[in-house]
Order: structure tokens, then sequence, then C-alpha cells
């Protein structure tokens, strides 16, 4: 999440189109990291009987998370294009923090 909220700080920043495509690839590289480990956290800490209903209840709030932000990314866009790209990037950036503080690792330590 730290990646993809720097990523969309280089694409806000960016005026040409290699800084507008180095910023993507960070993004979809963020992107790429983040989805899995949420998806793996989630199998971790539910119990095999309801882990199916576990990762619906996720599926249901991320997918949430996607309509709600398409309307607030474009309520915030009428300020501007670069103000709905900074605001996305605060977001993550919040996100990643909140996750940095109240993740827990799930495995036992190796002996």
């Amino acid at each position: 999440m730290g990646l993809q909220a720097a990523a969309l700080s280089v694409i806000a920043l960016a005026d040409t189109f290699p800084g507008w495509a180095a910023g993507t690839i960070l993004l979809g590289a963020g992107t790429a990291m983040v989805y899995p480990t949420l998806l793996a956290a989630i199998g971790d800490v539910a119990e095999p009987a309801r882990r199916g209903r576990a990762v619906g209840i996720y599926r249901l709030w991320r997918d949430l998370g996607y309509a709600f932000g398409a309307v607030v990314g474009g309520v915030v866009a009428d300020a501007g294009l670069h103000a709905a790209v900074w605001a996305a990037a605060a977001l993550s950036a919040m996100a990643a923090l909140i996750v940095a503080a109240r993740m827990y690792e799930t495995h036992p330590p190796a002996p």
C-alpha cells in the first residue's frame, strides 16, 4: 500500500508520458503485492469451515469500496484530476499506516 501511495504521487507529479508510465508500472506492482497478501491473511486467520464466508465478506467490503471510491473520486475530480490522484495517494498512505500498526504475523516463529 505504501508503494501504491508512492506510485500515485509519481503520477500526480508527472507531466509527461514517461512519468505517468513509470507511476502506472509502480502502481501495478504495488497492487499486485496487496491483493494476494490480503487474501492470504484472511486464509490464515479464518477457520477452514468459515473461510468462504470470510472471503465473501472481504469481497463485499472491497467491492463497495470500489463503488464508493468511484463516486468520491468523481466528486474530488471536479476540483481537478490532480486533486483526485492526490486524494487516492493520501488514502493509500493512511491505509498503509493503519495496516502497519494493526496487522500481525499469524504464523508462530520458527524455533
